[in-house]
């Protein structure tokens, strides 16, 4: 089961850059996370479609645009 999840869309470099901050966080602290493309779910695109890229973290919002890498470390360590 994904602990991250990286609400994302195509042609956004953004969220690339999101995703790859993501990927090497997540995997050097062995956490599972997968990216959506809130294109794909018109709810999903109504509710992050602005603010993309939205990273989640256990299903509850933990942040938008850019990835505050000390911050997302101490919610992946925390509780493990």
């Amino acid at each position: 089961m994904s602990r991250v999840t990286v609400y994302t869309r195509t042609g956004c470099s953004t969220c690339v850059t999101a995703e790859a901050d993501v990927a090497r966080i997540c995997g050097e602290l062995a956490v599972g996370w997968e990216a959506v493309d809130v294109d794909s779910d018109p709810e999903l695109r109504a509710e992050y479609g602005d603010r993309v890229p939205v990273i989640l973290v256990d299903g509850r919002e933990h942040g938008f645009w850019r990835v505050e890498e000390p911050r997302l470390r101490k919610a992946l360590v925390t509780d493990r």
